[in-house]
């Protein structure tokens, strides 16, 4: 259950960091931050970020559940 509510806030943090940083034109370095177009929207994504960002709010919600 920790992991279904770590992912709503690391896919938020991963738009909203990618989002910043690849509007000004910057691929991230290690981030890799790619230009998504999905049905006509574009969108600022990195999934090496999304992986940390959830991985890091599964350990939080983990550690308040115990």
């Amino acid at each position: 259950m920790s992991f279904i509510k770590g992912l709503i806030p690391g896919i938020l943090l991963t738009w909203i960091v990618s989002g910043i940083i690849g509007s000004n034109g910057s691929k991230g370095g290690m981030l890799a931050i790619e230009h998504v177009f999905i049905q006509g929207h574009g969108f600022y994504w990195s999934w090496p970020l999304f992986l940390a960002a959830t991985g890091l709010c599964w350990a939080l919600f983990w550690m308040m559940d115990s």
